[in-house]
């Protein structure tokens, strides 16, 4: 197909309004990597999944993989402040010419399918991958597992990390259907690592393998790590959570083949150096983590009473309005000493209705607040407001909230 010519403005201005489409199955995918010579299958890969943590795992993965000596392609979602954030090697984000080009190449292909931006994205990142000599490729799930865009590779290892309620709408309304959807990256006779500990879901992931197995007459190759399985050595991940993260990917380096196992002291060296942005992310006063759902929400709480940061401490929150977050709220309202609610602006279409929480904020049945809540809906004005008083400032709620925060203070990349 005939290719056109974009800048990198050009190039996102063409793929963001993709976003408000979600679209699973592979055909797409598959055809627009046909399209550029089909990389993902040039290099070796390791496909994580999971509602929580398969951000941190896939990053711990990497560091580890380049302190082995391997080049190392790593393919995250989504992105705080730039989208170059989702496509590195050897940490080193995508090029903005190379997002140029990439997108130029395949404008023609997108739009006679009517590809997604998660389609296009993963296109992109094996491409650039392949491009710049990646060696290894750690690659995220998008959203779900069986039909996800990433789940085109064939990979040396497949991961879940947990399972949570999250994105009920398009994986199902309960924890069972949810791990089905997630267990779908499952590969017969590829190591498939289980870091969920709830026994009954584990079964579901487990038994939906070896499913998967049987119908491609195929054995069966699941490693369940043990509930109480974490690092106990150095880790630049802060949180207690962050030790079973830590602990996954340890299951998941240990279940590659021996070509590509990194030794114990690259492991340490790796999990010692590794750095997520947005995960209970110190920067001075302010304090970042992407918790975006009940399930994350907990584990930043119990975070923060394990370890809490200097008081008074003041929350800027804006949670999207498909998630739980009353329940959100609610365990938020017991670390911190003062609470702002606003309106991400790069989530403004997706955000929670003000008229709903204004009626929760004054409802007198609401459980008891720790914490004085006030709603700002103009975002500059709560992001001045937050900062009155405090010592340590806590965004939370989404990716977009911090994204939003660290570009407006000058933090990110």
């Amino acid at each position: 197909m005939n290719s056109v010519s974009l800048s990198y403005n050009e190039a996102l201005a063409f793929l963001y309004p993709r976003t408000t489409t979600i679209k699973f199955g592979l055909d797409t995918t598959a055809a627009l990597l046909r399209d550029l010579g089909d990389p993902h299958t040039l290099i070796p890969s390791i496909h994580i999944g999971g509602t929580n943590g398969k951000g941190s795992v896939a990053a711990l993965v990497a560091e580890a993989l380049g302190c082995a000596g391997w080049r190392v392609g790593l393919y995250t979602s989504p992105h705080l402040i730039s989208f170059r954030e989702r496509i590195r090697v050897d940490g080193v984000p995508i090029s903005e010419a190379a997002v140029a080009m990439w997108t130029s190449r395949m404008a023609g292909r997108i739009q006679e399918r009517g590809a997604t931006f998660f389609e296009a994205a993963t296109a992109m990142a094996f491409a650039d991958f392949a491009a710049r000599g990646a060696e290894i490729a750690v690659v995220e799930v998008g959203l779900g597992g069986r039909l996800d865009s990433t789940n085109i590779v064939s990979p040396l290892v497949s991961a879940v990390t947990k399972i949570a309620m999250d994105h009920m709408k398009y994986l199902g309304e309960n924890l069972t259907d949810i791990a089905r959807e997630k267990a779908g990256i499952a590969k017969p006779g590829i190591p498939f690592v289980i870091g969920e500990r709830d026994p009954a879901v584990v079964e579901v992931l487990r038994s939906e393998a070896r499913r998967l197995a049987l119908e491609a007459a195929s054995r069966s190759d699941v490693r369940v790590l043990p509930p109480d399985y974490q690092w106990t050595g150095p880790l630049g991940l802060r949180g207690l959570h962050q030790r079973r993260n830590a602990g996954v990917a340890h299951g998941i380096l240990m279940a590659l083949p021996e070509r590509w196992r990194p030794s114990l002291e690259a492991i340490q060296q790796g999990f010692a150096d590794a750095r997520v942005p947005g995960r209970l992310d110190r920067q001075g006063k302010w304090l970042f983590d992407v918790a975006h759902n009940p399930d994350g929400m907990e584990s930043l709480v119990a975070a923060l009473r394990a370890d809490p940061p200097p008081g008074p401490v003041h929350a800027l929150v804006s949670i999207l309005g498909d998630k739980e977050w009353p329940t959100m709220l609610v365990w938020l309202d017991s670390v911190v000493d003062r609470g702002f609610l606003t309106v991400a602006p790069s989530a403004a279409e997706r955000g929670w209705d003000l008229g709903w929480l204004e009626t929760w904020l004054a409802r007198s049945d609401r459980p008891p607040a720790h914490a004085p809540w006030t709603l700002v809906p103009d975002f500059g004005t709560a992001l001045r407001e937050v900062q009155r008083g405090a010592e340590t400032v806590l965004v939370t709620g989404s990716f977009h909230t911090v994204g939003d925060v660290m570009e407006e203070l000058g933090l990110g990349e």
